[in-house]
């Protein structure tokens, strides 16, 4: 009897062990990640190499998760403080600040070598992602809302380094895609901080446009959201190079932005957390669904 308790003790053990892991490496964030530069792999590549992306993937994830892990052990104190973050593994002391450093810098020099064997191009951008993740944005968002452009340069990164990793070139399409993500972020983010506006604000991070939950700061999330869109279907114009869109996906993906268009007018409208949690969860179907047609474009049009 014994003897089956302590088994079933250490696999709980081991299961609280694997979902601080999870949740100190953000695996649903990094998964998103790893799809956005899949995507853009598929988008550059002439010949789809299945190792390649293997080696993407595990590269991208192992460069977001030490970015998520750096963060979570800079912010570990004012994690603390926020509902959503209190029961993370650092601020509940589930996990040292030593090991979650360990984590976080096997992941930075294992991740970047991947990236560096794939192309070193690909290894600077991820470097230059983790570097601006870690060294820049954390601690501004104790400063200034303008941390949220500085976190959307490596937030945008991703699906460029696709591109990036499938020709071993950075020009106009690589540079196209990163816009996409870049503009992609200021609406997304700017729901998610309408949300937990109160939250952020006990923890001294004040990250709405201008600082303020109100209709100037909404007008901001019209604008970017209409330069997303318009970022978004460029291609079908001829300005990206190689990077090319036919004229049915860029209706599709003009349908998309103008739902998310819809939900940016209602927050203006409302002024609500409804609206703000409609805007949030439209962006991330957004972001999906668009580079998915994007891909199916290429290989059906």
């Amino acid at each position: 009897m014994s003897f089956t308790v302590n088994i079933i003790n250490e696999k709980g053990a081991l299961r609280g062990l694997f979902d601080d892991f999870k949740q100190l490496t953000k695996v649903g964030l990094s998964l998103s990640v790893v799809f956005s530069a899949v995507a853009g792999y598929l988008l550059g590549a002439e010949t789809i190499s299945v190792s390649t992306v293997l080696w993407l993937s595990l590269g991208g994830y192992l460069m977001v998760g030490a970015s998520n892990a750096f963060n979570q052990v800079v912010e570990r104190g004012t994690d603390a403080l926020m509902k959503r973050t209190m029961n993370r593994p650092l601020p509940t002391k589930r996990m040292s600040t030593n090991v979650a450093l360990i984590i976080a810098f096997v992941f930075t020099i294992f991740g970047l070598g991947i990236l560096y064997s794939i192309h070193p191009k690909c290894a600077l951008f991820g470097a230059i992602s983790i570097f601006l993740y870690t060294s820049a944005y954390t601690p501004l968002k104790a400063v200034s809302p303008l941390s949220v452009f500085v976190g959307a340069i490596p937030g945008a990164i991703p699906f460029m380094l696709g591109w990036v990793a499938a020709t071993g070139e950075f020009g106009v399409e690589a540079g196209t895609l990163f816009l996409i993500q870049f503009f992609w972020q200021f609406p997304h983010f700017w729901a998610i901080a309408w949300l937990q506006y109160d939250e952020y604000k006990k923890a001294g991070f004040n990250l709405m446009p201008m600082g303020k939950k109100d209709k100037k700061a909404v007008k901001q999330i019209i604008f970017y959201t209409v330069i997303m869109i318009l970022a978004s279907i460029a291609p079908v114009f001829g300005f990206s190079g190689a990077l090319s869109l036919s004229v049915f996906s860029a209706v599709l993906i003009l349908l998309l932005g103008f739902v998310m268009l819809y939900y940016a007018l209602r927050l203006y409208i409302k002024q609500n957390d409804k609206e703000a949690r409609n805007l949030m969860l439209a962006s991330v179907i957004y972001i999906s669904v668009i580079q998915v047609i994007y891909v199916l474009d290429k290989f059906i049009f």
